[in-house]
């Protein structure tokens, strides 16, 4: 009877999908883009709690991809970058009234400097009491159109400034802008964070690369039960990787598995096309012009997708 159960509960375990989710601003309707309204926040919460949603720490993700673990689909992590005064004056309370964990990615350039907009250290050692705190580069530098030494400079001194700070090491880091290239991955990654996130929308598996974990925004309109449907798409990009030098992207080349016939294929910009699936493979010829400095290409099957982000170099 019991290796019946574990057998009926294995697909939960294996294809289970937790959700990251990001947030910037709060109550502030001077930047409608990157804003989350008071209203919005309070009724995502109790989206979450009403349909039996748990909001855990990032350091619980980070322990079950750490130990393989299971994944629990109802797992869901808030994050917020950047540090503006507005989490800390508008957003913060909300989160301690409905007792949910989060992390602060950590503008550090942006605290040493005392720029208006943004938390003071002091207002962060307090965030520091009801959530965690993560590294969100010094500068936040569009770190694509940063050589190597450029990028270790930025990091090396927002690590220090946060040390002394705080007095501790992060253990997270978020790329600024949501932006990177497999050079930005590589250097970051030999810092030796326990966790590095992307802001791709998509979920998390257990098969999920540490260094490159999906987050997805939560601006504007309630979208977040819609959010919560998506599923991760575990996909081997092969082409494109990065910002073609010409802007075209002539080709979309990925692997994904087999069990699969068709797949569609979206272009910031463009619409969605279906392609073939042939033994686990996509590769399509593309003629397609990049329209935006920054774009993304989606790959998905039903509710499972997976994104690529390129950025102009």
């Amino acid at each position: 009877m019991r290796s019946l159960l574990l057998t009926a509960l294995l697909p939960l375990v294996l294809f289970a999908d937790a959700h990251i989710f990001v947030f910037h601003r709060f109550g502030d309707a001077q930047h409608a883009a990157t804003n989350t309204s008071i209203q919005t926040l309070r009724a995502e919460f109790d989206y979450l709690k009403t349909n039996g949603y748990k909001v855990i720490p990032l350091s619980r993700l980070a322990k079950a991809l750490k130990g393989h673990e299971p994944i629990d689909d109802k797992w869901v992590v808030l994050t917020i970058d950047d540090s503006y005064k507005s989490f800390y004056e508008n957003g913060l309370p909300i989160f301690r009234e409905y007792g949910y964990p989060f992390t602060l990615f950590v503008y550090v350039a942006a605290a040493d400097k005392n720029y208006g907009d943004f938390m003071t250290w002091d207002q962060i050692r307090d965030t520091a009491q009801y959530g965690e705190l993560g590294l969100h580069g010094y500068g936040h530098s569009h770190e694509c159109h940063l050589v190597p030494y450029m990028l270790k400079d930025d990091t090396d001194r927002g690590l220090l400034s946060f040390a002394k700070q705080l007095r501790r090491v992060p253990r997270y880091y978020a790329y600024p802008y949501g932006e990177y290239n497999p050079e930005v991955k590589a250097g970051i990654a030999g810092y030796g964070f326990e966790l590095i996130l992307n802001q791709n929308s998509g979920a998390v598996n257990a098969d999920s690369d540490p260094h490159d974990l999906d987050r997805t925004a939560l601006t504007g309109e309630n979208l977040i039960a819609q959010k919560l449907k998506i599923e991760r798409l575990d996909t081997e990009w092969i082409a494109p990787l990065r910002w073609p030098e010409d802007g075209r992207i002539k080709e979309i080349h990925a692997k994904i598995a087999p069990t699969y016939r068709t797949a569609e294929y979206f272009i910031s910009g463009g619409e969605w096309v279906r392609v073939p699936v042939e033994n686990g493979e996509i590769r399509v010829k593309t003629d397609v012009m990049l329209a935006l400095p920054r774009s993304r290409v989606f790959i998905r099957v039903g509710r499972k997708q997976e994104s690529i982000i390129l950025v102009k170099e």
